[in-house]
């Protein structure tokens, strides 16, 4: 094999391994056995490239070659013998799927190119190579997957890292120098927005039609006439109207009427206040 090859092959078994280590240290995390272990391994490290194998419409390269399984197992042995000192490892999760990403983002854009793409289906699928073994380790493992999390930058890490590499590749300047440089500046990128928690803009954040349709109720109509004034009992009670549907309308209709029989009652009796019955025995009697 020429240099380029033993190159792409060194890159794609370390990134197969630091993806395998990062779904044991996962399995670790969330107390399962060595064999839930393995299996997140080789879902994080074959995962990305039998997805871009299959839309190229060829074999995977983890089933063509065997030395494929052998970073999975491995790493599957070297957290096995870590032990309990494993189930914390937050930090080392991270650091070990950046290195994974870093690493089959520029394998999955030079195997795609090898492959006959153009430059943005190599681009494509560099970041799936990069990303998808590490969403279906998050997805099996019932947690929330690194590609959808808001808290940090994820894809564009491993997007920058492909469109790199497919300039690099398509100029022919791929060695070992340039892949290695991408390799660690796609690396360090992810770790600066993780460890900074640099974000996107998030516009579909902190907010529902549910929310947007209780603040039109409090804002009123839009379409009531500028000169309209109202009283600020008035306008309290449309607030409680509002809050409350129609028992607001119902208190209001209530107290008005209440309020009517009263100055007719002090019409009938010459503006004097009825009499309290007190206990019941002055009252009036209404026997007749």
């Amino acid at each position: 094999m020429n240099s380029p090859s033993v190159l792409l092959l060194v890159f794609d078994l370390l990134g197969v391994f630091f993806f395998a280590i990062s779904g044991n240290l996962l399995a670790a995390r969330r107390n399962f056995d060595i064999t839930g272990g393995l299996i997140l391994g080789l879902l994080a490290g074959l995962g990305g490239g039998v997805i871009r194998d299959v839309i190229l419409g060829t074999t995977p390269t983890s089933l063509r070659e065997p030395i494929y399984l052998l970073p999975p197992v491995l790493a599957a042995v070297v957290v096995y013998l870590l032990g309990h000192r494993a189930e914390r490892a937050r930090v080392p999760i991270v650091v070990f799927d950046a290195l994974g990403l870093a690493l089959f983002s520029v394998t999955g854009s030079i195997i795609a190119i090898g492959g006959g793409m153009n430059f943005p289906a190599a681009v494509i699928l560099g970041v799936l190579t990069a990303t998808g073994g590490g969403l279906m380790r998050d997805v099996v493992a019932n947690e929330v997957p690194a590609v959808f999390n808001g808290s940090d930058l994820y894809v564009i890490p491993a997007f920058v890292g492909a469109v790199l590499t497919a300039l690099v590749r398509f100029n022919d300047i791929w060695n070992v120098w340039t892949g290695s440089v991408i390799v660690v500046l796609v690396f360090v990128f992810r770790m600066l927005a993780w460890r900074l928690q640099w974000r996107v803009p998030q516009p579909m954040r902190g907010w529902s039609f549910r929310e947007i349709h209780a603040q039109a109720r409090k804002r009123g109509s839009a379409f009531r006439p500028l000169w309209v004034r109202r009283s600020p009992a008035t306008a309290s009670g449309s607030h409680a109207t509002g809050r409350s549907g129609g028992q607001g309308e119902a208190r209001d209709a209530g107290s008005s009427d209440a309020e009517e029989q009263g100055r007719d009652d002090r019409s009938r009796t010459g503006g004097a206040p009825p009499a309290d019955p007190g206990d019941g025995s002055d009252a009036p009697r209404a026997d007749g």
